[in-house]
């Protein structure tokens, strides 16, 4: 009988939820076939250089899905399901703030963090969870209520959670429980056909529809399924070119002539997906809803803290450079800032200090230097996405207090430490310097030292 560990687990789920959602979302389909296209002739093009942030392999496989629950109950149990596959909570996101529209959650990423595993399978899910306790979204009696629907629901079965646990523990499961498993935790996020309550989800989408696709439904669902690509303006012409309506804009750093740094994102519109809703009259009527979209990346270089610190400020700069210009000109204004702030060759930007480099040595002696992918999120681009397919832009009352949420909040939450994203692209690069200084018996500082100046390295 054959034993799945948690990689094994994880690249099974990946592909499981991406043929159910292949069956639920046509368009997510041709999303995929026009990647493919897109990532093949990429690599034609340009050759080794295309596999600088990872093998087309491991790319062509590559998905992070997005999801959102109601509550710390419901996180939690989606850590336990993540945990028996090897991924990890990492980071802490407020997309409260993070857009003009009422995005009232917070959020983290599971995923694996260690160099081999990532290698593996890199699958990742962006997590929401409402902040029902928020007043500049929830009034108190609106609270109270969402509290009771969502206490009374149950998200993940009872056996899910047991096979999770116990596949955590062991370290994988056997081909029966394996199967079982993974046929439960797909069959969670599949989006229910049961009748939606009308008036209790229409007074949540008058205050957020995120809002509403969390806690006006008695269940969860993947909201989104998204593959990498390695050319995401090609995609954008691809896509429309094929009729498919895409959002305004790309997300995150402007296409210039430099080394690729963090993610960029983009979509296709979320599509009116037919659902029937139980009327307060008690009818069964069928209308439609917006909630699930066609997400897709391209993912660039991690920056260290410097480099993130030089992002942030270039961002702020393009905002009040841009303030009323078309898409066209903005992003003119983004690589007019971004040639001013981020240097053109990775070499550079490696020297700086910018971004995150691992070191391989070769025949002869010869060390490389090799850029770290990035592999988190950026809240500003996960709001703009979910602002991008909102239906209108809800309400916010700035004049109230907002919660407190952090991320050692979400660490109590989930009951399980929350990885700093910085902490762990550091641990690889320490990790590859400590295994070149042994290949090459060298002192690890030495070797760090040397890679720092330009010409030092093959």
């Amino acid at each position: 009988m054959t034993f799945h560990e948690p990689w094994r687990l994880r690249a099974a789920f990946a592909r499981s939820l991406s043929d159910m959602y292949g069956n639920e979302v046509p368009a997510y389909t041709t999303l995929l076939e026009v990647s493919h296209e897109v990532n093949a002739d990429f690599v034609a093009a340009n050759g080794a250089d295309a596999e600088r942030l990872g093998s087309i392999g491991r790319v062509t496989a590559e998905r992070h899905g997005a999801i959102r629950v109601g509550t710390p109950t419901e996180i939690a149990q989606v850590a336990r399901i993540f945990g028996a596959m090897g991924m990890h909570p990492v980071g802490f996101y407020d997309l409260r703030d993070a857009s003009s529209s009422a995005v009232p959650v917070i959020s983290t990423a599971f995923r694996p963090v260690d160099r081999a595993e990532l290698a593996r399978n890199p699958f990742r899910v962006f997590t929401s969870m409402l902040v029902t306790g928020d007043r500049r979204f929830f009034t108190a009696d609106l609270e109270q209520r969402l509290e009771r629907f969502l206490g009374a629901r149950a998200l993940f079965g009872p056996e899910l959670l047991a096979l999770a646990d116990r596949a955590e523990a062991d370290g994988g499961l056997e081909d029966d429980d394996a199967q079982t498993f993974l046929r439960l935790a797909t069959e969670a996020f599949e989006l229910s056909r049961e009748p939606v309550d009308q008036a209790w989800y229409r007074e949540l989408e008058a205050v957020s529809a995120v809002a509403a696709d969390i806690g006006g439904v008695a269940s969860t669902h993947i909201n989104h399924l998204t593959p990498r690509v390695l050319d995401i303006d090609d995609l954008y012409a691809r896509m429309q070119a094929r009729g498919i309506t895409m959002i305004d804009a790309i997300q995150g750093p402007p296409r210039w002539e430099g080394p690729d740094v963090l993610l960029r994102q983009t979509s296709f519109r979320a599509l009116a997906e037919p659902r029937t809703f139980r009327t307060p009259s008690g009818e069964i009527v069928e209308d439609s809803l917006r909630v699930r979209f066609g997400e897709v990346e391209a993912r660039g270089i991690a920056l260290t803290r410097a480099g993130r610190a030089a992002y942030d400020a270039a961002v702020v700069e393009v905002d009040e450079r841009a303030v009323g210009l078309p898409e066209a000109e903005r992003q003119a204004v983004a690589r007019d800032v971004w040639q001013k702030t981020f240097p053109t060759t990775e070499s550079a930007l490696a020297d700086q200090g910018l971004g995150y480099f691992t070191y391989e040595v070769h025949d002869g002696g010869t060390v490389s230097r090799e850029p770290v992918v990035y592999e988190d999120f950026l809240p500003r681009s996960a709001a703009g996405i979910f602002q991008s397919n909102l239906t209108d832009e809800g309400s916010k009352d700035a004049s109230q207090e907002g919660t407190d949420r952090d991320a050692d909040w979400m660490s109590g939450a989930l009951g399980r430490d929350l990885n700093d994203p910085f902490d762990l692209y550091t641990r690889q690069v320490e990790d590859s310097l400590s295994a070149a200084a042994r290949t090459l018996d060298v002192d690890p500082q030495t070797l760090s030292a040397a890679t720092t100046t330009p010409g030092a390295l093959a």
